[in-house]
């Protein structure tokens, strides 16, 4: 048998001599005594002891958290940045007024919720980035406290995770001590935004599958199920604050699809486990992991849409069905139902633009050389015009017959009132999609002679049933081209001098998409005090839940990616790990105060440096190993692969995505990796600068061999592994690591906390990697 050799030695496999076949009896039985002996000893040390000194350090790092986050908190007294949202969310929830957002609503709820609980009535709208909270009488302070609590309670979370990894308490100190040091994720949780609860949410799902992990060895017991489902729970909550929390199931799924791997292996050490046992474990993880979360998921939706029963500045975003169902609704007040020869204004949905026509004419060639049709323009006008009037006509030429409804899929034409031309779209290319057809105008001679089919086109409602009647407002249609089957459809890119810098209309080819839905926004032939303007009171419709979410979850999706415009304080995912670039939140030019959402440099750096670390030492491993060098121990790799390699594949899961992203991106998307990577920082902390005890290297090696009886698995703690080893070169570490970091943090706090305000040097020495600071000059 070959001598257990402690960490720190290197082990050679299958190279050289092999050690000798046979050994004295008596030997054998002495080593195992000895074995035996270290074994007891190291277990009577470890009950002997307590993580008191665990305790205590928990304690005094949540004590510092609250204190750090909380300091100053009611400055400044006024709206800062993305408050501007929130606050605004916040306030429609207590007014139960429908509005809409990108984000899914559990986070502004529980925002709702602080203020319901302070007795704040929402009569504030935080219109604006500088309003006064003092003069508008608006809560704040407890607004910022729920933020500050949660990202107070980040940290202890964080010091959590490493403990109940089996940490040494210089590798909890120090992973806790960068996010409690660190001033992005202060800044962040000081304000009404919604980070500090996706953060939390984030970590405490690392938390809680850790835990659940633990309990591998006990399935299916009452804390294993606990466990599990409190996973589910968190992950709910992470993406029911925003969509990128879905990084924290990738992470938590890519974690659980290894175990069941593992658990599938016929040879695993614990037994082989029968086909219906292993499915018993993927139907036990799959309901905790994905269906539990699904349902909370849906919950708050529920919550969200029984109190936002009323009218409000989110109806635009919806379907007139779903507008219906709010109180107070303009459509149920003013939609009138259109009839033949009525002159109306068509607006377009998504950019607001009026279909508008004029006597200008297309060019003949356009900028790239292609050929116009050099027909009438017809362009997309944002303002009120009489150039935006329409009078909508029958398929067939007849005699006028008015009182006739427009129905949905009737065939149309429609007159331009000021030119007295009917609207037309043919096979011409136009000006900016040589794929789509142009749209233009005849005369009536030519709409009802040679040119008749092309002005043709369909009214197509959305969602709507045969001959339902078409209205103005509540009805969302689609206009088709009936020969070409495009759909009428603008853009924002402005055409040039020739179009009078107004919007392109044309045919899209692509008919589903949202974007080519346009409304009636009135009927300007029927007269103020015409009997069709009058309505009979109606009633608040309903709509099934599942219908409603479906809509809004489109609509959310499909906004989400449309936030692509830039902005002056975006910036790249490549940036992020360097903290090359931060946003600036609020200004006042009297005192010379900002904030500037930055984090700490030294802090970030440090993790960042770690992360390659990391990846060295595992590339470093494998290289060693295929050449038959053993250089760690077994306990040793196992955490550097399974628990650092989990938090690693927790921050990649939640940084690389955004490579692939189109829409904006700001700094706070990294805070999820950044805590992740505080995790490997101070796992490698632990590994770098302490020694595993020499016994339980020796132990494993002999259970190796068939020497000495397998124990029950179960978790080691940090004491267990490291009794009587000393931790002087970790603490060292550790001091270091927080020193330099305490000094980061301190140096930022003016920019971080929004006071004091700066002199033009100060400020000047702050701009460490030319941060674009404000009163520097």
């Amino acid at each position: 048998m070959a001598t257990a050799t402690p960490q720190g030695t290197v082990r050679q496999r299958n190279v050289g001599t092999s050690s000798k076949k046979n050994k004295d009896s008596a030997s054998a039985t002495s080593s195992d005594v000895e074995l035996d002996k270290l074994v007891k000893a190291s277990q009577a040390a470890t009950a002997s002891g307590s993580e008191r000194e665990y305790k205590i350090v928990l304690v005094l790092i949540t004590l510092l958290a609250f204190l750090t986050r909380f300091w100053g908190i009611h400055h400044p007294n006024e709206v800062v940045f993305d408050e501007v949202h929130f606050g605004k969310f916040a306030s429609y929830y207590l007014e139960k007024t429908y509005f809409f957002d990108v984000h899914p609503p559990f986070g502004k709820l529980l925002f709702a919720l602080m203020g319901w609980l302070v007795g704040y009535d929402g009569h504030f709208h935080f219109d604006n980035i500088g309003d006064s909270y003092i003069a508008n009488k608006v809560p704040y302070v407890a607004f910022r406290s729920l933020p500050a609590i949660l990202g107070a309670l980040t940290v202890s979370v964080t010091y959590l995770i490493m403990w109940e990894s089996g940490y040494s308490l210089p590798a909890c100190i120090v992973a806790a001590g960068l996010i409690l040091l660190d001033n992005a994720h202060i800044g962040q949780t000081r304000l009404i935004l919604l980070d500090a609860t996706l953060v939390f949410a984030m970590a405490c799902s690392l938390l809680a599958y850790i835990k659940f992990y633990k309990l591998r060895h006990q399935p299916f017991s009452r804390k294993w199920w606990k466990w599990l489902i409190l996973t589910g729970i968190a992950l709910s909550c992470d993406i029911s604050t925003k969509y990128v929390g879905l990084f924290a199931f990738i992470t938590i799924g890519s974690a659980v699809i290894i175990d069941l791997w593992d658990l599938l292996d016929i040879k695993r050490p614990g037994g082989a486990l029968t086909l219906p046992l292993f499915f018993k474990h993927f139907a036990a993880r799959a309901f905790g992991l994905i269906i539990v979360p699904f349902f909370f998921y849906l919950f708050w939706f529920q919550v969200h849409f029984s109190i936002l029963t009323r009218s409000g500045p989110g109806d635009d975003f919806m379907t007139p069905e779903f507008q219906e169902t709010l109180s107070d609704n303009v459509m149920l007040a003013n939609a009138i139902t259109i009839d033949y020869y009525d002159s109306i204004t068509i607006k377009h949905k998504e950019t607001k633009a009026y279909l508008h026509s004029h006597e200008a004419r297309y060019p003949l060639r356009y900028d790239d050389g292609r050929v116009s049709s050099q027909g009438q323009q017809v362009t997309g006008y944002p303002y009120n015009d009489t150039n935006n009037v329409w009078e909508i006509l029958p398929a067939v030429q007849e005699e006028k017959k008015l009182g006739r409804h427009v129905r949905n899929h009737d065939l149309v034409r429609l007159r331009h009132v000021g030119t007295d031309t009917i609207l037309l779209s043919h096979d011409v290319a136009s000006p900016y999609y040589p794929t789509n057809q142009e749209f233009t105008t005849v005369s009536i001679a030519d709409a009802y002679g040679n040119r008749a089919a092309d002005t043709l086109f369909e009214v197509r409602i959305e969602g709507g049933k045969q001959n339902q009647e078409f209205k103005s407002v509540s009805s969302h249609f689609k206009f088709i081209h009936n020969p070409s089957k495009v759909a009428m459809w603008t853009h924002t890119t402005p055409l040039p001098d020739w179009g009078f810098k107004q919007q392109e209309i044309n045919g899209n080819k692509q008919i589903a998409p949202s974007s080519n839905v346009w409304l009636v926004e009135d009927i300007p032939s029927l007269p103020a005090d015409s009997p069709r303007r009058q309505k009979e009171e109606r009633k608040v419709k309903t709509l099934p839940f599942f219908r409603k979410w479906f809509e809004l979850q489109r609509s959310m999706f499909w906004h989400n990616n449309q936030l692509t415009s830039s902005h002056p304080y975006a910036s790249a995912p490549w940036q992020w790990p360097f903290l090359l670039r931060g946003v600036s939140f609020w200004t006042q030019n009297d005192t010379r105060q900002q904030i500037y959402f930055v984090g700490n440099p030294i802090g970030w750096w440090i993790a960042s440096s770690v992360l390659a670390i990391y990846a060295g030492i595992v590339l470093a491993d494998q290289f060693s190993l295929r050449r038959g060098v053993d250089a760690l121990d077994h306990r040793s790799r196992s955490r550097l692969y399974n628990s650092t390699g989990f938090f690693f594949l927790a921050w990649a899961t939640h940084y690389f995505p955004f490579y692939v992203m189109g829409r904006q991106l700001f700094l706070h998307h990294y805070l999820p990796s950044h805590l992740a990577s505080t995790l490997v920082t101070g796992a490698l902390v632990e590994f770098i600068f302490s020694t595993d005890a020499a016994e339980h290297e020796a132990n494993y090696q002999a259970i190796k061999a068939g020497k000495k009886a397998a124990v029950p698995k179960r978790h080691v703690t940090a004491r267990e592994r490291y009794a009587g080893q000393s931790m002087l070169g970790a603490w060292i570490a550790t001091f270091v690591i927080l020193g330099l970091v305490f000094a980061g943090w301190y140096f930022f706090l003016p920019l971080t906390y929004g006071y004091p305000g700066l002199t033009v040097e100060q400020v000047i020495r702050r701009k460490w990697l030319n941060y674009d600071l404000h009163f520097a000059k």
